[in-house]
């Protein structure tokens, strides 16, 4: 059976052409608030989540379930308001960031199956980290791993309710225990290479590894060579990063 998303979303005609006007709004919006100056980026932030205020139009018993299925499509919003306001001095890098947002709102976030879905709490968890520690490099060590907790959390619950997993919410929790407790640690040795933090970089590669040995594992497709691949790959970035990272308490 279609989705019922499906049935009422245009897909082709002027019906689409007008959808994917009303969808490229927000992105451009934002675009031009980041160019406007720092001062409206509380607004940036309110039009991220009044572009769901669908959520709401439904019974509050309902609205925990819905929050929680909308909130990859929320984190990567905020994030990209982050990613804007940061990149204030270049015109294009801020083009750069409504395009790759207006790509996931038309291209990636309507897409179904496992492997899409996959992806988006992937680039979910990403963003959401590089935003996190490019907005609050400084903050207090508590902010910084209840909210990798939860950026944690929503990731895995996002990948792993796709496959329909018995014990998705203990998994997401053990995830965002994971995540956080990395956290604390590195926080003490925040480090970034570019726009990309340390603790970014490690919890990207032991979750895109551990993820892809899961999907493997559930198409049936993981075999021990496979297996061996991911493991050797994942402990080698791994190491790179340790040897080569210089270990002072600072902030870099």
């Amino acid at each position: 059976m279609r989705p019922l998303v499906n049935k009422i979303k245009p897909t082709k005609g002027f019906s689409a052409v007008l959808h994917a006007g009303l969808v490229l709004l927000l992105p451009i919006l934002l675009f031009i608030l980041a160019r406007l100056g720092d001062q409206f980026i509380a607004v940036s932030f309110g039009l991220v989540l009044l572009s769901k205020w669908r959520m709401f139009a439904v019974r509050p018993r309902f609205w925990a379930a819905i929050i929680r299925a909308n909130s990859i499509d929320m984190l990567v919003g905020a994030s990209t308001v982050v990613f804007l306001q940061h990149s204030a001095g270049s015109f294009w890098l801020q083009l750069f960031w409504a395009a790759a947002y207006a790509g996931w709102l038309l291209l990636l976030k309507p897409r179904a199956g496992l492997l899409m879905i996959s992806i988006q709490a992937f680039v979910g968890q990403l963003v959401g980290f590089m935003a996190l520690f490019l907005a609050l490099p400084n903050a207090a060590m508590a902010w910084l791993v209840v909210l990798s907790g939860l950026i944690c959390f929503v990731s895995a619950r996002h990948f792993f309710d796709a496959f329909e997993e018995p014990y998705s919410k203990m998994l997401a929790y053990l995830w965002a225990y994971f995540g956080a407790a990395l956290v604390w640690v590195m926080s003490h040795w925040l480090l970034f290479y570019g726009v990309v933090s340390q603790p970014t970089l490690i919890l990207t590669t032991v979750g895109y590894g551990l993820a892809a040995l899961y999907y493997f594992d559930h198409s049936g497709k993981l075999s021990t060579l496979l297996r061996r691949q991911f493991v050797f790959i994942m402990i080698a970035i791994i190491l790179v990063i340790i040897t080569f990272s210089d270990w002072g308490d600072k902030v870099v």
